[in-house]
């Protein structure tokens, strides 16, 4: 079966199910979010006026991409039975912007030929939160309807 296919293709709700992100401030700049039964803690640095309690909000984008290329070439990995042992990866902002630019360095570890290799950097690619990244993205805001104000 093949499974990253599907989460590649825009299929996530079917698969996975809808998750929604919900945050709230627990104090000064502490925001805690959830998704399901999980809990991330964001913060910013203390130079800025923050504790320190957690990744920043930035670092956690940045993280999302890393974490989602690990999981997709580990998940062709294994479907097709290749010794991929870890994979690591390295995301910095180089550009910020109307033209932002990020640079991904990826190193496989395991015993792989150069053509898995190169089979790998393309799925990477294709990771959702790559492909997400990526998009024209549009965001809507609106007021919660149970806001007080």
């Amino acid at each position: 079966m093949n499974l990253y296919l599907p989460l590649i293709e825009g299929a996530r709700d079917k698969i996975l199910g809808s998750k929604m992100i919900t945050g709230k401030r627990k104090e000064k700049f502490v925001a805690e979010i959830t998704s399901g039964s999980h809990t991330i803690i964001a913060d910013v640095r203390a130079n800025l006026g923050g504790t320190d309690t957690g990744p920043e909000p930035h670092e956690i984008f940045e993280a999302s991409l890393a974490a989602c290329t690990i999981i997709t070439v580990q998940m062709y990995a294994d479907r097709h039975a290749w010794k991929l042992d870890s994979t690591d990866v390295k995301v910095t902002v180089d550009k910020e912007g109307a033209q932002s630019h990020l640079t991904r360095e990826i190193a496989f570890r395991g015993d792989l030929s150069a053509e898995q290799i190169t089979r790998l950097l393309e799925i990477a690619d294709k990771c959702p939160i790559h492909k997400l990244m990526t998009s024209a993205i549009t965001i809507t805001t609106v007021l919660a309807a149970d806001s007080p104000n």
